[in-house]
């Protein structure tokens, strides 16, 4: 069976996320702690025990999405006896979950990508000033009619920036840009009969030429990093095609911070490989529940607690 393992993002944050697995296993224990260590900060307190807003706060979401993803990763080894490498042909991760992919398979390593994933979540915050940007998603329209639509809306009014930030399946398209802009597309959208045309409550307009500076920063903060090639090809989200190559993927973690994240394409790459099943290992359930919707010959899983390690563990 070829299987690849993939990895959530943003979004997918629970208080009490963690816990569970650190209770049951000492190396996913550890593995928080590394994290806390490398940030200077307890963020394992806040996944734990803190409230939602702190824990939803980018430079802390996303960090700790990454920490519980590689902390079930490395249950699944220590508890197997195994290696990911041996059980899938690929990782893939969405937005900052490529991070959470690459530290499982061992191109970086897990202090890295905490403290990257850090930088990378405050440089995404200012880049920005509050207000100015916005994100949204259409439901029921496809990637084709949307791009369309964003076309139409800028021919009509060129006034600020709004692009594709996601295209995660059939019928959940996600915008990004300057506010004026992205409402725009929403109300052009809903003339054209979209099912659900809302702006996200997100606080920075993620995944457009708006983060630029962000690109920047990251791109600084990259070269200090050590990026070893992958036990298994990722599938990046810029290109939607595997990558094992350090420096091309170096290359494509700056381009993603203001590239569209092509989940859907990601997922249909991975169906031509002959990939069955999409193993999600982390919090949430997003990903795994988008994979029948994307392509319904494929079979989407989660693992996130010890009851999911044993089953997949005897799945085996």
């Amino acid at each position: 069976m070829k299987r690849a393992f993939i990895f959530p993002g943003q979004g997918s944050q629970s208080v009490g996320m963690g816990k569970e697995l650190a209770e049951a296993f000492p190396i996913a224990a550890q593995v928080f702690e590394e994290v806390d260590e490398a940030l200077g900060q307890k963020l394992s307190k806040i996944m734990y025990e803190g409230s939602i807003e702190d824990l939803t706060l980018t430079e802390n979401a996303q960090p700790a999405l990454m920490a519980v993803s590689v902390a079930v990763a490395r249950v699944l080894e220590s508890e197997g006896n195994l290696k990911l490498s041996d059980i899938s042909a690929f990782a893939a991760g969405h937005s900052l979950g490529e991070y959470s992919a690459l530290t499982a398979v061992g191109a970086i390593t897990l202090a890295d990508s905490a403290r990257l994933l850090k930088a990378r979540g405050q440089a995404m915050q200012k880049a920005v000033p509050v207000g100015v940007g916005a994100m949204a998603a259409l439901l029921g329209m496809n990637i084709e009619p949307v791009e369309a639509l964003v076309a139409e809306a800028a021919a009509a009014n060129s006034d600020g920036i709004c692009v594709v930030a996601n295209d995660n399946a059939d019928g959940q398209v996600v915008l990004s840009g300057d506010k004026d802009a992205v409402e725009r597309v929403i109300e052009l959208a809903k003339e054209k009969g979209v099912r659900k045309a809302m702006l996200l409550p997100v606080s920075a307009p993620f995944h457009c030429p708006l983060m630029q500076p962000a690109a920047d920063e990251m791109a600084e903060k990259l070269t200090e990093v050590t990026i070893t090639p992958p036990s298994v090809p990722i599938i990046a989200n810029v290109t939607a095609s595997d990558v094992s190559d350090p420096e091309t993927i170096r290359a494509l973690l700056i381009k993603q911070v203001t590239g569209r994240v092509r989940w859907r394409e990601s997922v249909l790459y991975m169906g031509r490989q002959e990939i069955e099943p999409l193993v999600e290992l982390g919090a949430g359930k997003i990903l795994s529940a988008m994979v029948r919707r994307i392509n319904k010959e494929m079979k989407g899983s989660s693992i996130q607690g010890p009851a999911d390690i044993d089953a997949f563990l005897k799945s085996l």
